[in-house]
């Protein structure tokens, strides 16, 4: 027996005769119903369907994990690897043996995680397979809807490998989170953000959200700098207003383009030690 999957945001519930009633995470005001109705679907339909996953490297280091075509959200996994291990960040709602095999030829799973509930889709299939973590903000783990012993719970900031540290920053949900990938972009850093913050299309701004289009609302105050070291909280002075001033300089600054969730430093301009 498969899980069930949520044919809207392609997260997995347990392998049971039936479906549930509703997605939760559909159902909260943050997701969407779609007019039609609640739909479930499972592994083995999408794979009939004609879906296959998809891998690219997106730089050394680096490597995109996501379907084609897309299914549900259809967010991009990423794997970074070390040589201390691999973590997979947002895991897609599909997976198939080609990705397990190209994960296999990786060197496998330390961990998963993921920067919101949206994105948990294969999360509990991912671990199983690896023997992996399961890494949940302590905020936020009551939304996994397939529940799972390999879970463990964290909160503020957490190393999981040398160089990677998750950070939760809240805002979409109390729980979101980014990657700071130290040896990301040759070394000048990267954070791989999710849903959790926008870079604008002038990269000099950055943005948080509530739930796209809606901008974040005031009174979600718990949020950490982009770049910060140390990951601890700080509150802005105006949160109200929805997009936040980067230090940066226009053809020379802190952020380079952004595409698919991922920035990066630019060569030179890392920041210093707790900026």
């Amino acid at each position: 027996m498969q899980p069930w999957v949520c044919a809207t945001c392609g997260n997995h519930y347990p392998d049971q005769d039936s479906p549930p009633e509703r997605c939760v995470i559909c159902a909260d005001e943050r997701q969407w119903v779609p007019p039609s109705g609640q739909r479930w679907t499972t592994l083995t339909e999408l794979a009939a369907a004609g879906h296959r996953s998809e891998l690219r490297q997106v730089e050394r280091g680096l490597i995109g994990i996501g379907a084609d075509p897309p299914v549900a959200i259809g967010q991009r996994g990423l794997v970074v690897t070390t040589g201390e291990g691999n973590l997979l960040w947002d895991p897609p709602g599909f997976l198939d043996e080609r990705a397990i095999e190209l994960v296999k030829d990786l060197g496998g799973l330390q961990a998963v995680t993921a920067s919101h509930p949206h994105f948990y889709g294969a999360i509990v299939e991912w671990s199983h397979t690896f023997g992996a973590e399961i890494l949940l903000p302590q905020a936020d783990a009551h939304w996994l809807t397939r529940p799972d012993p390999a879970v463990r719970t964290w909160s503020r900031s957490l190393e999981v490998l040398p160089g990677v540290t998750l950070i939760q920053c809240g805002g979409h949900f109390p729980g979101s989170a980014v990657v700071h990938w130290a040896d990301g972009a040759d070394g000048a850093g990267a954070l791989l953000t999710g849903d959790t913050i926008f870079v604008t299309p002038g990269e000099e701004r950055v943005t948080f959200v509530w739930s796209a289009p809606v901008p974040i609302r005031p009174d979600l105050r718990r949020v950490v700098a982009a770049g910060a070291a140390g990951g601890r909280p700080r509150r802005p002075r105006d949160l109200g207003r929805p997009l936040h001033p980067v230090p940066a300089r226009r053809g020379g600054g802190r952020l380079s383009g952004v595409t698919n969730r991922h920035v990066v430093f630019r060569r030179g301009s890392k920041p210093p030690h707790g900026s």
